[in-house]
């Protein structure tokens, strides 16, 4: 491997280059079929319950719809009485009969009639959503991340094992076909071992703004509900329907939100079935301040022994790796930066530069072969062919695959919030980060996010940052190694009536 190899990501030219090369820049779109799109098996339709109809549940109601799949979306949920208006007509008007509208997601899960349940709530209610409807003799769709903490995703393995349910987790880059082509190239050893993987979750997050005193709780919503396991406070945010996703008690920062996404890639190319070793992450909220808790800016490094993983969340604007490089207005205004995957092997690197698509390259930047997905390949098809097969082995996205990369945006975080507030441009959180120089690549990560914070106009010599400690880990118990205040962030405390369960 030539010495500056695993720096390619940190070069937009050579990115583009690779992806001109392999006919992959440009518009992101999926090729053309070139199958018959598989029926849905010839049984009764499946009745269906979508609980949470914000942005994701849309997408899941649109999902269930199609023809082929032969669903009937029986009920929506939404402790909202305004969320669902607009679905529901869409619901009434494609399937020609209105669903019924449910509040509360217990009286959903007492209807013996519904067969699967389709969760798209916040992070927050997503285990226990889950939990409730498997014990409920529900199969389920659950959103990702699938859990708010480490140990309510094994709780939702645990319960979906026990009661013999099919549960598919919310990541469908692992549906698409030229992905999971790629995947099997990478697996064969085409390129050799496989050594290092990037993660880049480059997606501009702009300020939520800062109100003075409670937030309001909008007059429809049923506000306990909505809270349910997660503490009950005054929303502290303008938009109470999205900007949960930057605050502790409900979401996971862009870790838990887009970059779940990259991280379940990035361990699926890795070729990896547990949690890592060891975990550190540093980070910060740069360039404004207001009621958002998580990092807009973080980095985090995973070790498996034979192999890492590092992961970077840039929120503030970045040039785009996918822009035309001849430098046009329309390319300089162009923010889509990055959200993908690199592998590094002994014989090249495989590129993901989308939901669809990933093109193979040898070692001097030569295009190997390049792989592209089909249009029918459908995520919530694959969930109900596994549903009406009662066969998890179907699934592209078991609830175990969910759990573990749900996990581990989890045990970044944990890292991150552990850390202590040091100078960004400090020789201490150089040393501390890089390990006194033992690992290299977190250090040239370090002083990658240093420019590109430079380029935000941040003071680095006045601004602090978040440097969390380096968590060892035990994969089999998936525990911290000697570490209690690591090991309480695991899990939370519920309120009465919202419990987890500890074991299932």
């Amino acid at each position: 491997m030539r010495g500056n190899r695993r720096e390619f990501f940190l070069d937009s030219a050579r990115i583009s280059a690779a992806l001109a090369a392999a006919g992959l820049l440009g518009p992101r779109t999926v090729s053309a079929a070139q199958d018959t799109p598989t029926k849905a098996d010839p049984i009764d339709r499946m009745r269906v319950a979508v609980i949470g109809t914000g942005g994701r549940g849309k997408d899941h109601v649109s999902g269930f719809l199609k023809k082929d799949l032969n669903c009937e979306i029986v009920t929506v949920c939404d402790p909202d009485e305004r969320q669902p208006r607009q679905v529901m007509r869409s619901i009434t008007d494609i399937q020609g009969k209105a669903p019924q509208h449910e509040k509360d997601l217990r009286r959903v899960l007492d209807d013996k009639s519904i067969d699967a349940v389709s969760i798209a709530t916040p992070n927050h209610w997503h285990a226990l959503a889950a939990i409730w409807a498997i014990q409920a003799g529900k199969h389920v769709y659950v959103e990702k991340p699938v859990s708010h903490n480490v140990s309510e995703g094994r709780r939702i393995v645990e319960a979906a094992r026990k009661h013999n349910k099919i549960c598919q987790t919310g990541t469908q880059i692992r549906t698409m076909s030229g992905v999971r082509e790629a995947m099997q190239f990478l697996h064969e050893g085409k390129l050799g071992k496989v050594h290092t993987g990037v993660a880049l979750c480059y997606k501009r997050r702009d300020s939520i703004g800062k109100i003075q005193g409670e937030g309001t709780i909008p007059w429809s919503m049923d506000y306990d509900l909505w809270c349910g396991p997660a503490p009950k406070r005054d929303p502290k945010r303008l938009k109470v329907h999205y900007d949960w996703h930057w605050q502790w008690d409900y979401g996971n920062g862009d870790l838990g939100n887009q970059g779940i996404h990259q991280m379940d890639v990035g361990r699926w190319g890795l070729n990896k079935k547990e949690l890592p070793a060891s975990v550190y992450s540093l980070g910060g909220r740069f360039t404004y301040v207001d009621d958002g808790e998580t990092a807009n800016t973080q980095l985090a490094v995973f070790d498996y022994g034979d192999c890492e993983l590092i992961f970077e969340v840039r929120g503030r604007p970045t040039p785009d790796f996918l822009a035309d490089q001849r430098g046009t207005e329309t390319a300089a205004r162009n923010m889509r930066a990055m959200v993908g995957n690199i592998f590094y092997a002994e014989k090249g690197y495989v590129l993901f530069s989308s939901y669809t698509e990933a093109v193979a390259l040898d070692n001097d930047d030569k295009v190997i072969q390049v792989f592209r997905s089909k249009r029918e390949d459908d995520h919530y098809g694959n969930f109900t062919q596994a549903v009406r097969a009662g066969r998890r082995e179907i699934l592209n996205a078991d609830i175990e695959e969910g759990h573990l990369s749900s996990a581990m945006c989890h045990l970044a975080n944990i890292s991150y919030r552990l850390g202590r507030e040091l100078p960004f441009d400090s020789e201490e959180t150089k040393v501390v980060f890089g390990h006194q120089g033992e690992d290299k690549m977190a250090t040239k990560m370090l002083q990658h996010m240093r420019k590109h914070l430079e380029a935000n106009k941040v003071d680095l010599k006045s601004v602090q940052c978040r440097v969390g400690p380096k968590l060892v880990i035990d994969p089999s118990r998936e525990r911290f190694v000697d570490n209690a205040d690591a090991n309480k962030m695991l899990t939370r405390e519920y309120r009465k009536g919202f419990e987890v369960p500890a074991r299932i």
